[in-house]
């Protein structure tokens, strides 16, 4: 079987039943014409990198499917070029790393999805940790505690070299 990936963008001006029914045609066609829909991304509303019939915006689709048929290619893209819904659309085939690269993408382990369960794996572990409490180890215990000498301020170190210039100033004064 060929792997195949559909994506278009829909116009965001019609109503989100308009849009859902849109994708639906597609997906529906795909499936009619004997095909097997792998997974399908409503991705959302996104910006254009330059405007397409007036429009800065779009609401993407994509749809991975499998088929035997070469016409349903053919059948896809002469719908989408009449549909006055898609502003744009690409259909390409897909080779086995990107087939690999889209099912690493689905199960987490590529993008969005790979963040977001690394980041919920470190709020477990940072809530694991707030229920563990700290257990001091035995050198820090009570009764062996020596304090370190605490540092001189910034001011009295300053003081002392402002009383040690001034008496030195004063002896050589002295002297002559």
């Amino acid at each position: 079987m060929r792997h195949y990936e559909v994506t278009f963008i829909v116009d965001p001006v019609l109503s989100a039943d308009e849009i859902k029914s849109t994708a639906s045609v597609y997906q529906d066609m795909i499936t009619d014409e004997g095909a097997k829909i792998i997974h399908s991304d409503e991705m959302g509303l996104k910006q254009l990198a330059y405007t397409i019939n007036k429009r800065s915006s779009g609401i993407y689709y994509c749809v991975e499917y499998s088929t035997d048929s070469t016409e349903l290619n053919a059948k896809l893209e002469l719908a989408l070029r009449r549909d006055e819904r898609i502003m744009r659309f690409l259909v390409i085939h897909l080779d086995k790393y990107a087939i690999q690269y889209n099912a690493d993408k689905r199960s987490g382990k590529i993008g969005k999805a790979k963040r977001t369960i690394e980041k919920a794996k470190a709020a477990e572990a940072k809530a694991k940790a707030a229920k563990t409490k700290y257990v001091a180890p035995a050198s820090a215990s009570k009764g062996n505690s020596s304090k370190p000498a605490p540092k001189p301020k910034v001011e009295s170190v300053a003081a002392q070299s402002v009383a040690t210039a001034a008496t030195t100033t004063t002896a050589s004064a002295e002297e002559e």
